[in-house]
């Protein structure tokens, strides 16, 4: 096939772009700004358009399909062209499932746990000698391309972001992809610049399971209430399964001790929200023929999905974690999981408030007392975000209403740094979370210079 990307500097648009060209397809692309790490990629793979901008000449009869990512505007005028030429126009979630519409669909949806679910899934089937094809939303360790997707495999993995599908396909991605196999995480809204009420954010994921396939199942979390009031509706029309968090313990030295089915395993892995994850995730395996106990052997020395709770350096009594949390649930249960972990260690837990949502005066009191069990807590705005982002003004005291007081608010990424700096001592656990950077924290050097000060 001839397919033409129209913004194919996009994130999952130029791992799709990727994993199409190394199937063979014919793979061309524009786009009007392409940043790293999507260039270094697209020019190793050889399809890195050679100028930056829209381009008309690029769009032709010979074109078998155009996919259209989220970035490109309505007008845009290579969409425009293409129209004009009846060339079929695919979203990248489209194209997915036109490319796995003969395999079986696992979708792993909710508002929080995909990225970390859809990765254990893969690292158990990847121990396992398990071939399938996927599509999953963060760099992982091991894998050169998010998305895979080949003749041979009988099966795919999809994570199933609720999130629009392009500019017009007004759609839920997961919405497309009518799976064999559903998974529900949990419910918490976001996405409230698309979703204004939270009835109308919780209808898309009633969509979603009614979209899962007549002879299909859902597995869910049944400790959330409104994925359990979903699979309560749908019981008897298809097949539900549910999970819970197992029984653990926490390990002194690292990780933790999961009990199932009378036997201990030894995990790398901590927090309650993980481990409830890791229960979903083998609910899904065991769907697919999977017994539970290869399942947790295989999970032994998993590490966890790229950004979440990712260990970042670690020296004597100080450690520093990174992760994507930004959602008021994301918050409690990732600053929770690190002071149940390290204990006795002086917990800081620095948040950026980033996405269109958490940047909303409307919305900043989801996240009372999201982060109490920090004994430090900062929160980090930039006003120029917010203005970018064509929102009303917020101010330090509305973020500190928000979150019920008790934290630390800052507009200036230098502060975020200098409270940290005095706050810390040789027993400190650091987590930083963000769904973007703390506009330019270098993770890496900032933990540097906090473990030369400790040793000074």
């Amino acid at each position: 096939m001839n397919i033409h990307f129209i913004a194919i500097g996009g994130s999952a648009m130029h791992n799709l772009a990727i994993a199409l060209n190394r199937k063979g397809e014919n793979v061309s692309g524009s786009d009007d700004e392409i940043f790293e790490p999507s260039k270094s990629r697209l020019k190793k793979e050889g399809i890195l358009p050679n100028n930056i901008g829209w381009d008309t000449n690029k769009i032709n009869k010979d074109l078998d399909a155009i996919i259209l990512g989220m970035h490109a505007r309505i007008d845009n005028p290579e969409l425009v062209k293409a129209k004009e030429l009846n060339i079929p126009i695919y979203s990248y979630p489209e194209f997915l499932y036109q490319q796995s519409k003969n395999k079986l669909r696992i979708v792993i949806g909710g508002s929080h746990g995909k990225t970390t679910i859809t990765s254990m899934i893969l690292h158990a089937l990847k121990k396992l000698n398990i071939e399938i094809d996927y599509m999953v939303g963060a760099q992982l360790d091991g894998y050169d391309c998010m998305v895979k997707i080949t003749k041979e495999a009988k099966m795919i993995i999809l994570e199933g972001d609720e999130y629009l599908s392009s500019p017009i396909d007004r759609r839920p991605k997961f919405h497309l992809y009518k799976p064999n196999i559903a998974l529900l995480s949990g419910i918490a809204w976001d996405h409230i610049n698309v979703f204004p009420t939270f009835e109308n954010y919780l209808s898309q994921f009633r969509i979603f399971c009614d979209l899962i396939e007549e002879t299909g199942s859902l597995v869910y979390n049944k400790e959330d209430p409104e994925v359990s009031k979903i699979a309560q509706d749908v019981n008897g029309k298809i097949k539900s399964s549910p999970y819970s968090t197992p029984i653990y313990k926490v390990n002194s030295d690292k990780g933790t001790t999961v009990q199932l089915d009378n036997k201990e395993y030894s995990l790398e892995l901590f927090g309650a929200h993980n481990l409830q994850n890791l229960m979903g995730a083998m609910i899904v395996l065991e769907k697919i023929g999977i017994n539970n106990a290869d399942f947790m052997n295989s999970m032994r020395n998993f590490k966890g999905a790229g950004k979440r709770l990712q260990k970042v350096a670690e020296h004597k009594e100080f450690i520093l974690f990174k992760d994507f949390a930004h959602s008021p649930s994301k918050l409690k249960a990732t600053t929770s999981a690190v002071k149940e972990q390290f204990p006795k260690k002086k917990l800081i837990a620095c948040m950026e408030l980033h996405t269109f949502s958490s940047l909303q005066k409307s919305f900043l009191s989801h996240y009372k007392d999201s982060m109490k069990m920090a004994d430090i807590a900062i929160v980090y705005f930039n006003p120029e975000v917010v203005a970018h982002k064509k929102l009303p003004p917020i101010t330090k005291k509305d973020v500190l209403d928000g979150f019920g007081g008790n934290i630390i608010v800052v507009e200036k990424t230098n502060e975020v740094i200098r409270y940290i700096q005095k706050e810390l001592t040789n027993c400190t656990s650091l987590l930083m979370m963000s769904s973007g950077n703390f506009d330019g924290i270098n993770y890496e050097d900032l933990s540097q210079k906090l473990i030369s000060k400790l040793i000074d």
